[in-house]
């Protein structure tokens, strides 16, 4: 089986990380990139404006 290429991250905003509204993106496994954590500035309909959001780990989840 092969390795992943892309690793699922998840983008919080910078103002408010506890906010209930966040996107879901695919950052690349290895390389330079990979150790750089993501910044975008990205839309947030909860305050209606564009803002920063950073990579934040994603929540465990339980079976």
């Amino acid at each position: 089986m092969a390795k992943k290429t892309h690793v699922k991250v998840r983008l919080v905003p910078e103002a408010n990380p506890d906010s209930a509204f966040y996107y879901y993106v695919k950052k690349p496994a290895g390389g330079e990139k990979a150790k750089v954590k993501l910044k975008a500035k990205k839309y947030n309909p909860v305050t209606r404006k564009h803002e920063i959001f950073v990579e934040k780990k994603l929540p465990p989840h339980s079976k």
